[in-house]
């Protein structure tokens, strides 16, 4: 594909990413192996227990969204892609689709089963774009998400490099940043890396020539296949299964190594997956790159290179914050946990949580049309007048609030559907949120608050964001949790 056909493409108007707060470095597997077998990578990305793709994809887009200066009601073309879903079979559309805000009537797709799925995403995306009618393009917008959390067996290269994390990327017409050009390439070459169905753990042959063959091969075939010039890319973000095998790949692609290493995220976020080359993306981008190569690969094996150009926005969260020792990784990773008590918790119907979505996605309340109080959830009698109107007028909170009370559910406190979660991460606030709403006023509503209790107190202001809630007869519950304003989103 060369410039002049790039015209006809909608261009990227912003990227959002996103990573965990939590961290583990090289030298804790050290300590508990005796080695560390990731090359390159110093400290990696952990998921918080109540985090997994569909939660950090929600996160990277609603960056992405901020950076665009949209929201979801323009999304007219929404894919997801990632080789770690949380269901092996249920399409996470409709879920990320409600979170967002997205009409009923979005074109979705969901990727899976290869690294390169979020580039393949991509220019599928590309393809179909511009989309609505006519009069509508202007303001119709793609968003591309794609999150991953790879795992293999502890013992593994993979696992000592597998971190985690996600990337979202707003196309419109208007786009400041533009694909000017993208190919893609496949060989096969089967056993460079692979998940058997029902496996949770990613391996491989573990060949090491055959492995670096496929991914050069596939790589440069991309690569060649460009009529753009590489030689000018201010950074290249390269599928990064480690930290040393883009490096491998500079000459393939026709790049040195210093353009990799100014788009290169493995080292302290690990091996991100279908999200590697995306992140480095944001990366370079929020450096101020204005030129970037982004060349993807999946094992088996295939590539797509994309070269963009322009001053694309980014809002990031991909710096960590708290240190986990490898115990407190194990316990994260669920790797020595129990699972829920025999008996279970409260019961609640798939039925009965899906019509409480709109609540648990989106903060969607009820004022009363009587007296103009604010109801969460909307239905039933008035709390402030006891009235018992026919319908609420609905209202979507802004997602914000103060701490009016707040507690420590401590270990062997929490009720059963949270006693996974409470093994894997210990201790957590419960708290009691005053929800501002829209024009003034509010409404309070329990909610798990995220954070440490010695940085919460009455009066906390608190922002929400979007978790597991707990899993319940094979069904994950995902809903809003609060934590203070700035902590991360």
């Amino acid at each position: 594909m060369t410039d002049d056909v790039s015209a006809s493409e909608p261009g990227i108007a912003a990227i959002g990413a996103y990573t965990p707060r939590l961290r583990v470095d090289a030298a804790a597997f050290e300590e508990a192996w005796g080695r560390f077998d990731a090359a390159g990578v110093q400290a990696k990305a952990v998921p918080e227990a109540d985090e997994d793709a569909l939660t950090m994809g929600v996160a990277a887009a609603q960056r992405a969204l901020d950076a665009a200066g949209r929201d979801g009601e323009a999304i007219a073309h929404l894919a997801f892609a990632t080789t770690t879903p949380p269901m092996a079979e249920e399409d996470l559309t409709p879920r990320l689709a409600s979170v967002l805000g997205a009409p009923a009537d979005a074109a979705t797709r969901t990727l899976t089963g290869s690294t390169r799925a979020g580039a393949q995403a991509l220019a599928g995306a590309l393809d179909a774009g511009p989309w609505g009618r006519p009069a509508e393009q202007a303001d119709s917008i793609g968003l591309v998400v794609v999150a991953d959390s790879p795992r293999g067996a502890p013992d593994s290269e993979i696992e000592h490099a597998a971190g985690a994390g996600a990337t979202a990327v707003v196309l419109a017409p208007d786009g400041a940043g533009t694909v000017v050009d993208r190919a893609a390439h496949v060989e096969s070459a089967p056993g460079s890396r692979f998940r058997g169905a029902g496996d949770a753990e990613t391996t491989g042959l573990g060949i090491t020539q055959y492995d670096r063959e496929a991914f050069t091969t596939a790589l440069g075939g991309a690569a060649d296949s460009l009529d753009a010039d590489l030689s000018g890319v201010d950074a290249a973000a390269v599928q990064s299964p480690d930290g040393k095998l883009p490096y491998r790949a500079a000459g393939a692609l026709g790049v040195d190594t210093e353009t990799i290493a100014a788009g290169e995220t493995v080292s302290h976020l690990g091996d991100t997956g279908a999200a590697s080359a995306f992140l480095g993306a944001a990366s370079a981008f929020d450096d101020g790159a204005e030129r970037v190569l982004l060349a993807a690969y999946g094992s088996g094996a295939g590539a797509n290179a994309f070269v963009v150009d322009g001053a694309v926005p980014v809002s990031a969260a991909l710096s960590g914050e708290d240190q986990l020792s490898y115990a407190e990784y194990l316990r994260r990773r669920g790797e020595i946990t129990t699972g829920e008590p025999e008996g279970g918790g409260a019961y609640v119907s798939v039925p009965a949580w899906q019509r409480s979505t709109p609540q648990r996605h989106r903060l969607v309340a009820g004022r009363c049309p009587d007296c103009c109080a604010l109801n969460f959830p909307p239905g039933g009698a008035c709390r402030d007048c006891g009235g018992r109107p026919d319908a609420y007028e609905r209202v979507e909170l802004p997602g914000q609030g103060t701490v009016e009370a707040v507690t420590t559910i401590a270990q062997g406190g929490a009720p059963p559907e949270f006693v996974e979660q409470q093994s894997r991460s210990g201790p957590f606030l419960s708290a009691v949120v005053a929800l501002d709403g829209p024009d003034g006023g509010g409404v309070s509503v329990p909610t798990q608050l995220l954070g440490d209790a010695e940085a919460v107190e009455i009066g906390t202001r608190v922002e929400a964001t979007i978790r597991r809630i707990y899993e319940q007869e094979g069904v994950i519950r995902y809903g809003f949790k609060m934590q203070p304003v700035g902590r991360r989103r």
